[in-house]
């Protein structure tokens, strides 16, 4: 089985079937049992959870002998700036057009937060190009995409533009300096490997591990992507697959997924939820976009 990070798992699983429920308790041994079903040992989640509690995702309470787990509101946050994406017909097209530019400053000593910063970048699809600048595609709602770091970020931290390459200086250099794109098109293709074979899912023993492991994985494959124009990919950029092979794991696995979630949280049964949007429109072949 496919090796995935804990914590990537549990906030995997608290968007899918937490994050619209309101304040809704869990107990341990049900986070547990997910995520055994996708591999990870109860003495690593037992980890993730202190953890994720004492970065402020989560918080924590003893109701007799049991312990049970509850999504803050800054949890909250964080997984709803990843869910426009993660259930989006889009989800690896920049918005808008040009690119974004962003410099910060945090101290030193501030390593949680310099981290926790580097990270929110990435998701939103920046990267170091030099000396301090980072660059992503199209227009990035950087206020948005802050939001959960504004309290504790330093005034005047942050320093943005959005701006238009200049007729004559090839941005395909900068492209390429600032993003393995071999590194992305490997990230997809082993994505499209592991999800169209029924091995993996079968694998999980139970839909809701399955689920679990099926959206940490395309986590894990937008936070790889940072929805590059197409006209610097070549014409089978795998992308578009991704997106198929993502909505039909999704589907397959999605109402006996929330049955057993209602089971074993002990709260009524919801329909499917995951619509599938529209599949992105075929893009036009190089020598088009040339022409």
């Amino acid at each position: 089985m496919r090796s995935r990070q804990p914590k990537q798992l549990l906030l995997a699983f608290f968007g899918e079937h937490v994050l619209d429920q309101g304040e809704l308790p869990l107990r341990a041994s049900v986070l547990i049992e997910v995520l055994e079903g996708a591999g990870v040992a109860a003495p690593a989640t037992r980890a993730t959870l202190d953890r994720m509690v004492r970065r402020g995702l989560i918080s924590r309470e003893r109701r007799g002998r049991e312990i049970l787990f509850t999504l803050t509101s800054e949890g909250s946050a964080v997984l709803r700036e990843a869910t426009e994406r993660v259930r989006g017909p889009h989800p690896f097209e920049p918005h808008g057009s040009g690119w974004t530019l962003v410099t910060f400053t945090v101290p030193e000593n501030q390593r949680t937060l310099r981290h926790r910063l580097r990270s929110a970048l990435t998701w939103e699809g920046f990267a170091p190009l030099r000396d301090g600048l980072w660059l992503a595609p199209g227009e990035v709602d950087l206020k948005s995409a802050l939001e959960p770091l504004q309290a504790d970020l330093p005034p005047a931290a942050i320093t943005a533009f959005h701006a238009q390459e200049l007729p004559g200086y090839a941005m395909a250099d900068n492209v390429r300096a600032a993003w393995d794109i071999d590194r992305i098109r490997d990230e997809h293709l082993s994505f499209i490997e592991t999800w169209s074979d029924p091995a993996t899912s079968a694998e999980a023993g139970t839909a809701l591990s399955a689920q679990t492991m099926l959206v940490a994985d395309w986590l894990e494959l937008l936070r790889a992507d940072p929805r590059l124009p197409r006209a610097f990919m070549n014409d089978d950029w795998p992308a578009d697959q991704s997106f198929e092979v993502y909505w039909a794991g999704r589907h397959a696995l999605e109402e006996p997924a929330a049955a057993q979630f209602a089971e074993l949280a002990g709260v009524s049964p919801r329909s499917a939820t995951a619509d599938r949007p529209s599949a992105p429109s075929p893009m036009p072949s190089a020598a088009a976009r040339r022409r």
